[in-house]
């Protein structure tokens, strides 16, 4: 493990001079993706050189305390022994999960779409419940969160809502709601009171750039028409509605909530974007399909991961067999505990695998 740290601490200085280095400071491109790689290993590097530190501190401790010493200095060494030893420990558990293969696109914005799917209105009405969730998430962290395109009900909820969030890392975090969430409650629809389950899928997809998809303007058919709120009514007479289909893919989407065609097109564009790598991404993986199988954030759609029980006011999440009991305030955007449940578990599987 030491030498893998010690090969990542040579890497991360031989980054550190690239940032400086004229050639690289005139290719904005390079120093971006130079600067990107250097900070993904600062975590690594500062724990590392903070494990050395207190490898030599104790080092020293215990070379003082073999010499001839008062009680009372010998008391001092063995106070800094006990205190800096649990420290080592901690350290040695947390490096080697620094140093499990990071996703590459941990660190990158996110589009998450969310469809309603099973239970018609009932349905639509949950997904505008984890619309308001994931928002309400999003601003905790301090990450900005755009509506690209959606399609609301009478009632409020969303047959579909896309949306993006930017911030550093959102896709770490994110990933792990890709899937089908259940939801079992008494729906506003129905009076006899009875419990009704429905169904919403999640799709999170992590923001592509230009230079990682190349859209071809032949591969592509951009059409306009008039955009449409709830209900059917006309948001606006001109036509400022964006849908583009992708032809190498059969890739189709569409975008009507900015009040700018151009507007509506960028916004279409970027959907297209995650989407065409998404799929990229998914032949890659099925490639290495055992290997995916084994992943608590295998962002597979068809899969059942949550179930909100609104009686029973609990979240069960199906992929670690965690409940809590806490329905009103995961609504309400908090969400570490079962993320951080989750990457928990991931990382354990990943450890198992690197055995």
């Amino acid at each position: 493990m030491l030498e893998k740290l010690q090969a990542v601490e040579d890497k991360y200085r031989e980054l550190e001079s690239m940032l400086s280095d004229p050639d690289v400071l005139a290719d904005m491109s390079r120093w971006q993706r130079v600067n990107k790689e250097h900070a993904a290993m600062t975590p690594v590097v500062e724990k590392f050189r903070e494990y050395r530190r207190i490898v030599s501190e104790i080092e020293d401790a215990e070379a003082m305390y073999d010499e001839k010493l008062d009680d009372d200095m010998r008391a001092l060494v063995m106070a800094e022994l006990a205190e800096l030893r649990p420290q080592r420990e901690a350290l040695e558990q947390e490096l080697p999960v620094l140093l499990l293969p990071k996703d590459p696109n941990d660190a990158k914005n996110v589009i998450v779409e969310i469809r309603g799917g099973v239970g018609g209105e009932e349905a639509a009405l949950f997904a505008g419940d984890l619309f308001r969730m994931y928002t309400r998430y999003a601003e905790k962290q301090g990450w900005h969160v755009s509506l690209l395109d959606s399609n609301p009900t009478e009632l409020g909820g969303f047959k579909e809502v896309a949306f993006s969030i930017e911030g550093y890392g959102a896709f770490s975090r994110m990933k792990y709601e890709s899937g089908t969430h259940r939801v079992q409650r008494v729906p506003a629809t129905e009076s006899q009171g009875r419990i009704h389950t429905s169904a919403v899928t999640v799709a999170v997809l992590p923001e592509a750039e230009e230079v990682e998809v190349e859209i071809k303007a032949e591969d592509i058919r951009i059409d306009t028409y008039c955009a449409h709120g709830a209900g059917g009514q006309y948001v606006n007479r001109t036509e400022t509605a964006v849908r583009i289909t992708h032809f190498p893919t059969g890739i189709v989407v569409q975008c009507q909530d900015e009040k700018s065609q151009l507007k509506n097109k960028e916004q279409a564009m970027r959907v297209l974007r995650a989407r065409v790598y998404e799929q990229k991404q998914q032949e890659q993986n099925d490639a290495m399909a055992a290997d995916r199988k084994s992943q608590v954030g295998s962002g597979d759609r068809s899969e059942r991961i949550r179930t909100y029980n609104f009686p029973q006011g609990r979240v069960t999440d199906h992929r670690i067999g965690l409940t809590l009991h806490k329905l009103d305030t995961v609504l309400n955007g908090e969400l570490d505990e079962l993320l951080n449940a989750l990457i928990t578990a991931d990382q354990a599987e990943k450890m198992k695998q690197m055995n």
